[in-house]
């Protein structure tokens, strides 16, 4: 078997294998190829701190999401968010439900593939019943760790129970590496699509030849998702990846889920960091690349 019939067997299905990324035609409604995401934003303390220090370097922000998950907030700390987002224009993006590495389940504990699953159909119940109370808190972003938590609310959104203009989002803890996994789950309901974290610049341009919603990304991952600083191959991924959130983890920083006051102090200094790296991207990218970065990026849609 030849490399052509190897490749012909998956582009007969719709899904060419890429040796390069075509420019992206897609875009945000407000036009921009871009938006930035800090991500690990704990709570409505940490989600000021980060947008005083946005405010203090001129980082635009577009969307904060949370890791801890919206069991892990009261209901006064999910409002507060939600009218700081309102205030400043930003999208609030809770996480859903327990998860498996919480779990007294083993398989996680030596399998980062599954830390995000919901063990049993009582972790899925759960699950849905944060989506619930966030929504009835006034949240219009859930980040999700399950695929069987994502079809459900997809149906739900379908029918009525869920509002149309909720924003699904995908974890990275839900593998996501090629076309096809991309339209999966954008067929059963997601809306913004986080891929993984190590994939080459013609493997994100066949996700976004698979898929028309707004992908985010990691340019520099969190040491539990790989470790890597990609810095200058932001121009490459908003030429082929448009529309995209830059996301900003850290490297050598501690994993703080689940946050709390103990920690609280931490994770403000992590927050603040997040936009100090989204500032040397976005320098890197307007010195690389400024016809991409000339669009004004504003409120997030």
């Amino acid at each position: 078997m030849t490399l052509e019939r190897i490749n012909g067997l998956c582009a007969g299905l719709g899904h060419p294998v890429l040796t390069d990324g075509a420019d992206s035609a897609g875009r945000f409604p407000d036009g921009s190829r871009y938006r930035v995401e800090i991500p690990s934003c704990e709570g409505p303390d940490v989600m000021a701190a980060v947008l005083d220090e946005a405010d203090r370097r001129g980082v635009p922000v577009h969307r904060v999401s949370q890791g801890s998950g919206v069991m892990m907030l009261t209901d006064a700390e999910i409002e507060r968010m939600v009218a700081l987002g309102a205030e400043h224009d930003v999208e609030v993006n809770l996480f859903l439900g327990p998860r498996s590495s919480w779990d007294i389940g083993g398989q996680s504990k030596v399998s980062a593939a599954v830390g995000a699953a919901a063990r049993g159909n009582a972790a899925v119940a759960a699950s849905l019943c944060d989506a619930e109370r966030a929504v009835r808190l006034g949240v219009r972003s859930l980040l999700i760790g399950d695929l069987g938590v994502l079809a459900l609310l997809g149906r739900m959104k379908g029918d009525g129970r869920m509002p149309e203009d909720l924003v699904l989002k995908t974890s990275v803890l839900m593998p996501l590496s090629n076309g096809p996994t991309a339209a999966l789950y954008e067929e059963v309901g997601a809306t913004s699509l986080n891929i993984s974290t190590d994939l080459t610049v013609a493997q994100i341009a066949e996700i976004r030849a698979a898929t028309t919603v707004p992908i985010d990304m990691y340019v520099e991952v969190p040491d539990d998702q790989g470790g890597a600083v990609r810095f200058y191959d932001v121009p490459e991924v908003v030429r082929v990846a448009a529309p995209v959130y830059l996301k900003l983890g850290l490297r050598n920083a501690p994993n703080i889920y689940p946050v709390g006051g103990h920690i609280g102090a931490l994770a403000q200094n992590l927050g603040r960091e997040r936009v100090r790296r989204a500032e040397l991207v976005l320098r890197l990218l307007s010195e690389l690349a400024p016809e991409l970065a000339a669009v004004p990026a504003t409120v997030a849609g």
